[in-house]
């Protein structure tokens, strides 16, 4: 009897062997969800261990050097919803995850997190194993899992159980849509959400009314609307904000945090909105699909196939302003891309038979710049904003922050130098993914990643990428986030002046206003206020603990010093417990003389 032929063994090209574990980056403007400040960036062994001013830093010998001169450095991108390698509707997405997490590396994203949808009877458990099989050797960067409750039981509810405990699973998705697949009635909805606040874990939906889409299809067909223009048709704004605010209902019941997933238009977004209001603690999040792209011209109307979704892209073109409105007022926190890619035939076996369509469009390598090119170069948000809602948000929510969505000692070094200015058309002849179209065809976005830093690996590096399978780990995210479940708990967090500053002057906006074919006449948004330019070195930081904000005056900002002679330089993080205080120690080499404390 043969004995099973060895695992290969995975071969990591020499230019990631041999990455640089030094980098600093010199004279950026440095942007967190809760303010902006001009300071220079070190990372070591894939980890932030200073940010500050250069006037203040020992550059190390053997360290790459980045000049981030008028660009900005953000946190990289975390994109909370993807599908990749997914079967759905008879066919599978083409973005695996190699292809899926290298495009959106290419766009500025450093973290996704991807949906286990078992089968209806399936194991959750191996469903969960079967995506960590297909992800594990593929992905380049981190990633997580969140894993779908398509199917209720005792069994279901034990497994839910083990996810959390022992999986690194902190969110579980409902639908309240696709009847037959994968939609459970509201008896169900309650008992998933009750599990869910036992287990300290995030209640996620999809929400549309399943039944009244069901019927709707029926309908359609029957009266011979049959194409593509049928599925918006049979899933009216109406439709979904129904489940929005029945889902907002239980949640509140079963005093469950409730996450909402794809919001696509404004009614859904308003019961959000309401929700909050009535003291619920209720995220929203919406895509780079409904902010970048509307159905109002898109011609012929068979191509209407490619864009199908569910929810729909609208057909309404002030949708994407409405949404921008709710995001930049926090009644929604989060953009993804629920990136779930079909090639034009794969999409074409329904254009006879709306119903038949493969579901989902690209989107992670486009969104942070969709993102910012309909936000922050419109005026509709301003840069702090913008890293909330495309990183810094998803990482407090699912339980990842600080060491993702900040850029901080302490924090992963998964950071973008963005360039505000630059400008880059988007194309199917161009992307990094596997789909042959691109719904952003030709549109131009201003803001573009410069460099895109992963664990200290440069991996874009102007339009150059290069990323190896694999290099990504899997990320455990933790259950009773604090975020979350403080709230619930009545727990309240003061806002601070920077957060009520990225609030973006919006008493001044009039979202009323119809959107012209001119550009607003707004404020340079990449401008600095006094206050951030120069500072002190950051503290290090724990748990949701506040930064400090830097405050010296203005003046040209010295580079930091390098030291050529010495390479075994390096910096660690303790905590100076006599003074209740982070902070860190510079270790000089045998002999030499220590900088002391920051």
């Amino acid at each position: 009897m043969t004995s099973p032929a060895p695992a290969p063994v995975k071969k990591v090209p020499i230019h990631l062997q041999s990455a640089q574990n030094r980098l600093y980056i010199k004279r950026g403007h440095v942007v967190n969800h809760d303010g902006m400040q001009q300071a220079d960036v070190y990372i070591e062994d894939g980890t932030v261990r200073y940010v500050g001013s250069g006037a203040d830093f020992v550059v190390p010998g053997g360290c790459r050097t980045i000049d981030a001169t008028g660009k900005l450095v953000i946190p990289g991108g975390i994109d909370p919803h993807t599908h990749f390698q997914l079967e759905f509707g008879g066919t599978v997405s083409v973005d695996d995850f190699y292809k899926g997490t290298k495009a959106a590396v290419a766009g500025g994203t450093t973290t996704i997190l991807d949906f286990v949808l078992p089968k209806k009877g399936e194991s959750l458990l191996e469903a969960y194993d079967a995506w960590r099989v297909r992800a594990d050797p593929k992905v380049v960067c981190d990633y997580g899992l969140h894993v779908g409750i398509t199917w209720w039981s005792k069994s279901v509810r034990d497994e839910m159980k083990i996810l959390c405990q022992e999986r690194g699973v902190n969110s579980f998705k409902c639908f309240m849509a696709y009847k037959g697949l994968y939609q459970l009635n509201d008896s169900e909805l309650y008992e998933v959400f009750e599990t869910c606040k036992e287990l300290g874990a995030v209640a996620m939906v999809h929400a549309e009314n399943g039944d009244i889409i069901a019927k709707n299809v029926t309908k359609l067909l029957a009266d011979g609307v049959t194409g593509p223009e049928g599925h918006e048709l049979s899933r009216t704004e109406e439709v979904e904000a129904e489940a929005v605010n029945r889902a907002c209902v239980i949640a509140h019941q079963t005093k469950t945090p409730l996450y909402v997933t794809r919001v696509t238009s404004k009614l859904a977004a308003e019961q959000l909105s309401q929700a909050k209001r009535r003291g619920l603690v209720v995220y929203g999040e919406t895509l780079a699909s409904s902010l970048g792209c509307t159905l109002t011209n898109v011609k012929p109307p068979n191509a209407l196939v490619y864009y199908t979704t569910s929810p729909p892209i609208r057909k309404d073109p002030e949708t994407p302003r409405h949404l921008l409105k709710f995001l930049a007022l926090d009644d929604l926190q989060t953009t993804g891309s629920d990136n779930c890619t079909f090639n034009r035939n794969q999409k074409e076996l329904g254009l006879k038979d709306f119903s038949k369509i493969p579901n989902g469009v690209n989107g992670v390598e486009d969104r942070m710049s969709v993102v910012w090119e309909k936000g922050v170069q419109t005026g509709l948000i301003d840069p702090q904003r913008f890293v909330a809602i495309t990183s810094t948000n998803s990482a407090k929510i699912f339980n990842l922050y600080p060491r993702k969505g900040r850029i901080a000692p302490g924090s992963d070094a998964d950071l973008v130098v963005w360039d505000p200015k630059a400008v880059r058309t988007i194309s199917a002849s161009t992307h990094h993914q596997a789909c042959d179209f691109n719904i952003f065809e030709g549109m131009k976005c201003h803001g573009v990643p410069e460099f895109v830093i992963v664990r200290g690996r440069v991996c874009v590096e102007n339009d150059l990428i290069r990323v190896a399978e694999g290099q990504g780990t899997f990320l455990e995210t933790p259950v009773y986030p604090s975020f979350v479940y403080d709230a619930i708990n009545g727990v309240k967090h003061e806002e601070t002046s920077d957060e009520k500053h990225a609030r973006n002057g919006l008493q001044n906006l009039d979202f009323h206003q119809k959107s012209s074919g001119h550009d607003l006449d707004i404020p340079d948004p990449y401008a600095l206020p006094d206050k951030y330019i120069p500072g002190p070195a950051l503290s290090v930081i724990s748990g949701d603990s506040q930064i400090s904000t830097p405050h010296s005056a203005r003046g040209h900002r010295p580079d930091g010093t390098k030291n050529m002679q010495e390479s075994t330089f390096s910096i660690s993080e303790e905590l100076d417990k006599s003074e209740n205080r982070s902070c860190i120690r510079v270790r000089a080499p045998p002999g030499g003389k220590s900088s002391g404390f920051w």
